[in-house]
């Protein structure tokens, strides 16, 4: 198609935009670039006015149809994205530029692999990444970010001549386990007994409960929205997601929920894990406790996330972001990508050298973490 046929605009939000027609173009495989997922955090108010992330999806039309759109975001900070550039931008500021604004390609505050281009047709791709670099052209951004690409699309982003970063995340792959007990079975002995301590431990005294669909009520959000703030007051400040998005979450996608809780002897809940299941995924994202327990972040988060993909024949845990102690609980180091246009070309030279010598230390930190899993060598 000539891009002559092709309309570019800015919606206002996702919810502007027919969800069928988004779904087509997002696919089923990936639950956090849907429109129900997007939509829950607008409608929520944790992206919009006052968080600094201002729902700003570009998609690309003719006579009306909707060939492709990116989930991006205009925004005023670094916060809430986990791929970081606090000093590029601390950088920038004191060469005398303006870092912010800033448009971020981006499922919000989600570090999980997924599409950032939502192509009807994989040639759509550079009429797409055009459009960005002229968005933040005309409004004066400073760069656009595209986070936690999915691999297959990285080569759309390079012909582009995007700047391309890497990093190191760990996630758990299924070697066609048929459950707990054989995925054990694959790890070196002294760790193999490491985590049945590890779980006989944090499973004393409780009763672990594992929560879906319509199995999941509004006192069930309510308890694990406790559990969220607490654990977001200690991370970062201010938890990014308001309380109706758990509702609007549970009502729009439940059945790719599994929300994970612990209760005591006396039937009470005292922490709990959310869990998001794609196609072949399961993607743990949040946790918080109103009680310490050891190992119980071990069980509900790692051990509990397993047990979930082998019963329901996933190919991969994806357990969030950072984490070195993922490491002996048999998640293995995987490589993350990311994207950045940088409008200033000096600047653009600097973060270029910078990305260089970082993937050598990425790559360098690879090797290291491999040979240190748990898992039987030879």
């Amino acid at each position: 198609m000539s891009e002559t046929q092709l309309t570019i605009r800015v919606a206002e939000s996702v919810g502007e935009l027919p969800r069928a027609n988004w779904d087509a173009l997002a696919g089923a495989d990936n639950p956090f670039v849907g429109h129900d997922f997007l939509t829950a955090l607008e409608d929520s108010g944790s992206v919009g006015p006052g968080t600094g992330w201002q729902s700003a999806p570009l998609v690309l039309e003719s006579g009306g149809v909707l060939l492709a759109a990116m989930p991006s975001y205009v925004k005023g900070h670094s916060q809430g994205e986990f791929v970081f550039d606090h000093a590029w931008a601390d950088a920038y500021e004191r060469a005398g530029g303006s870092y912010y604004p800033k448009l971020q390609i981006a499922a919000p505050f989600t570090p999980a692999t997924g599409p950032r281009l939502l192509l009807s047709d994989a040639s759509l791709a550079g009429p797409l990444l055009r459009g960005a670099e002229q968005l933040c052209a005309q409004n004066g951004f400073s760069s656009a970010h595209a986070t936690f690409i999915e691999p297959g699309q990285l080569p759309l982003f390079d012909d582009a001549g995007w700047l391309l970063r890497q990093d190191i995340q760990f996630h758990w792959e299924n070697r066609d386990y048929r459950s707990f007990e054989d995925f054990l079975g694959a790890l070196a002995s002294r760790k193999r007994k490491a985590v049945r301590k590890e779980r006989a431990a944090a499973q004393e005294g409780l009763r672990i409960e594992r929560l879906s669909g319509a199995q999941i009520r509004a006192e069930h959000w309510d308890i694990f929205w406790d559990f969220y703030q607490d654990t977001g007051a200690r991370k970062w400040g201010t938890p990014y997601l308001t309380r109706s998005a758990f509702t609007l979450l549970g009502e729009r996608m439940g059945e790719k929920v599994v929300l994970v809780l612990a209760f005591d002897d006396d039937d009470l809940p005292i922490a709990g894990a959310l869990n998001f299941v794609g196609s072949d995924t399961l993607y743990g994202r949040y946790w918080g406790c109103s009680r310490d327990v050891r190992f119980l972040h071990f069980e509900l988060c790692y051990y509990q996330a397993i047990d979930i993909a082998i019963e329901r024949g996933l190919s991969r845990v994806e357990a969030g972001a950072q984490g070195g102690h993922k490491l002996a609980r048999g998640y293995e180091p995987s490589v993350t990508h990311s994207a950045h246009w940088i409008a200033d070309p000096g600047f653009r030279e600097a973060v270029s050298d910078f990305l260089q010598r970082e993937r050598d230390g990425v790559a360098g930190d690879r090797l290291f973490l491999n040979e240190r899993t748990p898992f039987k060598k030879g």
